[in-house]
């Protein structure tokens, strides 16, 4: 599998080269369909897209933190509840394993013929999906609570740690500091992060066996451990929206946050402008002395489902190509970390290019990796409540994966 390349990546960060644009929508008839996480790019390309509607042509969005539950069973049915689904590294590879996307090579030609191929994300030389921005998790931080807690902008964990002391313990706040660290799908993205950062490897080289038992998954997930006892003791419940909320609300200082969330935490909208002068996007902290941030990379783009007519596949992949236009990007640069030769790099999107330029790793692209991730999600918790140690807990995730992976054929 030949996946959109860390070194695509870094060279659309640095010529920011990307989509095609549409002169105007003259789709014709069609039904358009949307499911996709819930965060400001994706809304500005659906309502983009949307507003291509008319003439025969009709274009809905659903936009939930639990689309990733969703779009397996709506791609599924014969037809399918949705055409286009919004994905990224992780969730791409199920769908493209039950054989319930299609490939864009014939679309593109038709209908894109200049996409450029960092774009193109490709799989056994079939383009499965578009990328249309970057992503990273990086560190942001309060200049203001910095310079009175008497502290410099930390680089490492260590010092996100020494931070969060320094600001509690001289009484500015009690819970300085917030993750999307909440039981499920983002605690492991979080113990990911962290463990890559550590230099450990999530399986065995060449196979499908786990190898997240040892002493750099400890040292993981006790920083973790160590981070969120500066967090508000519901951290377990925090995803992307609960943890921006507490941002803009103020009440943080130092946060690990997407850095497609960048753009509306510096707009003042729902914040105030003490937050949002003192506010400063910066690179993904190193861990453990490792020399690359504890952060993965991250693609998003669009897939267009099997379970279409044509005419339909036809007018979702022009309609999101109108949706992730040049106009569009130009209107919306705060958005995302667009991958399009009309983005200007802008305040936000400084986290992700840092992050990207300190050598973070992608997210694996392996056909079982979301296996493991399910189940680190599924089982770390009773250790950050206390009930198991950190071995317990990484042995209860490795035979959980192991059970899941050997039922789907990846382990004998």
């Amino acid at each position: 599998m030949t996946l959109f390349r860390t070194a695509a990546l870094g060279s659309a960060l640095a010529i920011l080269a990307g989509t095609t644009a549409m002169a105007g929508c003259g789709i014709g008839a069609g039904n358009v369909s949307i499911i996709a996480n819930d965060f400001p790019a994706i809304h500005t390309i659906a309502e983009a897209a949307e507003a291509c509607a008319g003439d025969g042509l009709t274009v809905t969005a659903n936009m939930t933190k639990d689309h990733q539950t969703l779009n397996l069973p709506g791609l599924t049915s014969n037809p399918a509840q949705y055409s286009v689904a919004v994905i990224a590294n992780s969730s791409i590879v199920p769908l493209m394993s039950d054989g319930l996307i299609r490939p864009l090579d014939d679309l593109i030609a038709q209908y894109a013929p200049n996409l450029p191929d960092q774009n193109k994300v490709t799989v056994d030389g079939k383009v499965m999906a578009i990328a249309f921005q970057a992503n990273a998790q990086h560190l942001f931080y309060r200049s203001d609570m910095l310079e009175q807690a008497g502290v410099a902008p930390p680089t490492t964990y260590e010092e996100v740690l020494a931070a969060a002391e320094a600001i509690k313990s001289k009484g500015l706040m009690e819970y300085p500091l917030a993750l999307n660290s909440g039981a499920g799908w983002n605690l492991g993205e979080e113990f990911i992060n962290m463990y890559m950062g550590e230099g450990g490897a999530l399986f065995e080289a060449g196979t499908a066996n786990a190898s997240i038992e040892n002493p750099k998954a400890v040292a993981a997930l006790e920083m973790l451990k160590n981070l969120t006892a500066y967090s508000n003791p519901d951290y377990l419940t925090f995803d992307s929206n609960a943890t921006q909320a507490l941002w803009e609300s103020g009440n943080i200082a130092l946060a690990t946050l997407w850095g497609s969330r960048g753009g509306a935490i510096l707009d003042a909208e729902g914040s105030t402008e003490d937050v949002v002068k003192s506010t400063v996007l910066a690179a993904a902290p190193t861990v453990g002395g490792g020399s690359i941030p504890a952060s993965t990379l991250w693609w998003d783009g669009f897939t267009i489902a099997t379970n279409i007519s044509d005419e339909d596949a036809a007018a979702s992949f022009q309609a999101m190509m109108a949706g992730m236009s040049d106009e569009v990007i130009k209107a919306h640069e705060t958005d995302a970390l667009w991958l399009s030769p009309a983005y200007t790099p802008t305040p936000a999107s400084v986290g992700v290019i840092e992050t990207v330029k300190a050598g973070a790793m992608p997210y694996p692209m392996l056909p079982y990796v979301g296996l493991l991730h399910t189940a680190l999600g599924d089982n770390l918790a009773p250790f950050f409540q206390g009930s198991q140690t950190a071995e317990q807990a990484l042995a209860a995730v490795t035979a959980a994966y192991t059970t899941a992976a050997t039922e789907k054929g990846f382990l004998k």
